[in-house]
């Protein structure tokens, strides 16, 4: 299964995204680590990322999660996910951002086995956090054009939402008991509903 943590910036994608991991004994990937220096720089300046910019990205997190889905391994995976099209190019590989996207050679399609988990929270509480943050590339200016550009998700996308006014730990809980009962129900080839 891939368990995808999505939300704006400041969210707290990173923290329970990795101490889920830790607690289910999965693979974890920060998102942000595989972003070119092209655009951490971009961001770091305050200005916003654009599709073009977002594909390459976006394709070479569905190319790491097509190769932890053919070794069989559950993984967790912190990314901002904003817009539906983007968790469409996360999943399938396929996308409509740039006209050279449909000239792909193979597509795997990972919808079936992707639950995403939208951390949701107001701009108010999210700034707070933001304003705590130290050493990000990610400047506090940038969240509202992230609110602007955020399409939660909606059926027939898999789906959790958890409240962002829970702390980390009771967030980590909740997801660990959840995700426990649609592992179980996979391995008997069943989901329960989201």
């Amino acid at each position: 299964m891939i368990f995808v943590i999505m939300g704006v910036s400041g969210a707290g994608k990173t923290e329970v995204g990795s101490l889920l991991a830790r607690k289910m004994g999965w693979k974890f990937y920060d998102a942000d680590d595989f972003h070119p220096l092209e655009n951490k720089m971009k961001m770091s300046q305050g200005t916003p990322l654009n599709d073009e910019d977002r594909h390459p990205w976006l394709c070479k997190l569905h190319e790491i999660l097509i190769g932890e889905s053919a070794y069989a391994q559950n993984v967790v995976l912190a990314c901002s996910a904003l817009k539906k099209i983007y968790r469409t190019v996360l999943t399938t590989g396929r996308s409509n951002i740039l006209q050279e996207s449909s000239k792909q050679d193979k597509e795997v399609d990972l919808s079936s086995e992707t639950i995403f988990i939208y951390l949701q929270g107001t701009m108010e509480t999210i700034s707070e956090r933001l304003h705590k943050r130290k050493d990000h590339f990610m400047p506090l200016t940038l969240l509202e054009s992230q609110f602007k550009t955020l399409e939660p998700p909606s059926a027939p996308e898999r789906f959790i939402v958890m409240n962002v006014e829970k702390n980390i730990s009771e967030i980590v809980t909740e997801l660990q008991k959840h995700l426990e009962s649609v592992s179980l129900y996979r391995e008997e080839k069943c989901l329960p509903p989201l």
